[in-house]
């Protein structure tokens, strides 16, 4: 039986960095990054994910999670779900979303159906009567495949002491692989496992938000993106990018530690150079599967064509400081 998810109630997080340009009341930059807690903004504290119990209209308490994302400037954007966050008992129903400001220590979120009081470890649900509903507290989620040991026989292809099984690599101080760099080996079927980090960036929108992507063969991305806090989409994390979206967004927040753990077979050919069958995917997110043996029927975006040779992989660099580390895989 598999594990659940971990759900680990977090400290507040209370980074002392600002954005100078913000301060100076000059235009903020857009492309602004915290690859570490400490020199997030004060927003930080606030964006994260909350869980708990409402009282529903009968009356019956019933889960309900939060997830709050920051937006730059002290500007925010939530998502709610009846059931609990997205993985665990949430994601699949009906959602409610709000909007809000924070000031000082305090968040109001507002919405159609009421408002949310949040401060950094609890958020307080208020109907639209402006009754208190249920207080939710503020948890960090772990992946199940967080920290996974590679089993006997596995390629080790990053643990941080080297990037020899790597071309055009680099390291942080740290000692973090950043994004860009591509195996030296192709690769046909294998399984793997890898944890990344996508940056803070509450001033960047859409693609430009923690952008990165596991291209296999360099042929079919599995896009890495920070779409915490949105529905799934077929540009978002763990898209199969701009074929298929996910079937849960499975993100956490910016800074945590996230996991993929895909499973690939390459399509097949014949003799003559034509395709007999297509590849097929599944990808677990966080642990949980949101890609099921999914065919791929031709390449990705940007990718190369397909083809009969075997492809390495690349971790695309997009611009953002994304971060790998404790990669590793099994050829099938």
């Amino acid at each position: 039986m598999s594990r659940p998810l971990l759900l680990i109630v977090a400290l507040p997080l209370l980074g002392p960095a600002v954005l100078a340009a913000t301060a100076r009341g000059a235009e903020p930059d857009r492309n602004w990054a915290a690859t570490e807690p400490a020199d997030a903004d004060n927003d930080y504290a606030f964006q994260g994910e909350y869980l708990g119990q409402i009282h529903a209209v009968c009356g019956t308490p019933v889960p309900f999670g939060i997830q709050v994302v920051a937006l730059g400037s002290r500007q925010f954007s939530a998502i709610g779900y009846r059931g609990g966050l997205p993985g665990n008992g949430g994601g699949s129903q009906e959602t409610i979303t709000w909007e809000g400001t924070r000031n000082s220590d305090t968040l109001v979120l507002k919405g159609p159906r009421g408002r949310v009081i949040v401060r950094p470890d609890v958020a307080t649900v208020v109907d639209a009567a402006r009754q208190a509903v249920g207080n939710l507290g503020k948890v960090r989620r772990v992946s199940r495949t967080l920290g996974a040991f590679p089993p006997v026989g596995a390629i080790v292809l990053f643990d941080g002491s080297d990037t020899e099984q790597f071309q055009d690599a680099k390291t942080t101080a740290e000692g973090l692989l950043e994004a860009g760099p591509v195996t030296k080996m192709p690769l046909s079927d294998f399984q793997l496992h890898l944890e990344f980090k996508v940056p803070y960036m509450p001033l960047a929108r859409d693609q430009a938000r923690g952008n990165s992507g596991v291209y296999v063969q360099l042929r079919y991305e599995v896009q890495i993106l920070d779409s915490f806090g949105l529905a799934p989409l077929a540009n978002g994390c763990a898209a199969l990018y701009r074929q298929q979206r996910p079937d849960l967004n499975m993100c956490f927040p910016p800074l945590a530690w996230q996991t993929f753990d895909i499973h690939f077979t390459a399509p097949r050919w014949n003799d003559q150079g034509q395709k007999t069958a297509d590849a097929r995917i599944t990808v677990l997110h966080n642990g949980v599967r949101v890609h099921n043996d999914r065919v791929v029927a031709t390449k990705t975006g940007a990718g190369k064509e397909e083809g009969p040779e075997h492809l390495p992989l690349r971790l695309q660099f997009h611009g953002n400081p994304v971060q790998f580390r404790n990669i590793w895989l099994v050829v099938k």
